[in-house]
């Protein structure tokens, strides 16, 4: 018995790429960005605190930080007066003014505390005012949850 191989007849792997799929899929997901991209710039843009969070280094300026009370007034931790408040032009106008005097290098922290009963619309008032006043990201305050009420 004699086999013979032919060498010719073997199947070679094929380098090519097929790019057709790939144009599809791209195509899909270009269309996707540009549909949802303009819902997205409707949002307040905030930088959520982590949960754990570093203290601010020492070199760091005193952060800007808006209370807003249960009544939904504000109050501002640089004023004149932070335990009186203030309204939202007052704020709008103090931020600014602290925001210009820092100049081109980091840019001072900015955050909003906010009771835990105030209507979330004041504390979204908040943001919006330190944001068109200048401010690129704000954080919000929370307190650590005990232990013995995280959800596990």
């Amino acid at each position: 018995m004699a086999y013979y191989y032919q060498h010719s007849a073997r199947r070679r792997p094929m380098a090519e790429i097929n790019v057709v799929p790939f144009i599809d899929v791209m195509l899909v997901l270009l269309v996707i960005f540009m549909i949802t991209t303009p819902l997205l710039t409707q949002g307040v843009k905030i930088d959520l605190p982590k949960t754990e969070s570093k203290a601010l280094p020492p070199q760091q300026k005193e952060p800007l930080i808006v209370t807003v009370d249960p009544e939904g007034r504000f109050y501002l931790n640089i004023s004149s007066k932070p335990s009186q408040p203030i309204t939202a032009r007052v704020l709008s106008n103090l931020v600014t003014d602290q925001l210009a005097q820092g100049g081109a290098g980091e840019q001072r922290p900015v955050l909003v505390r906010g009771d835990k009963n105030v209507n979330y619309g004041k504390v979204v008032e908040a943001m919006v005012l330190l944001q068109q006043a200048g401010a690129k990201s704000v954080g919000l305050i929370t307190q650590p949850t005990p232990p013995d009420h995280v959800a596990g």
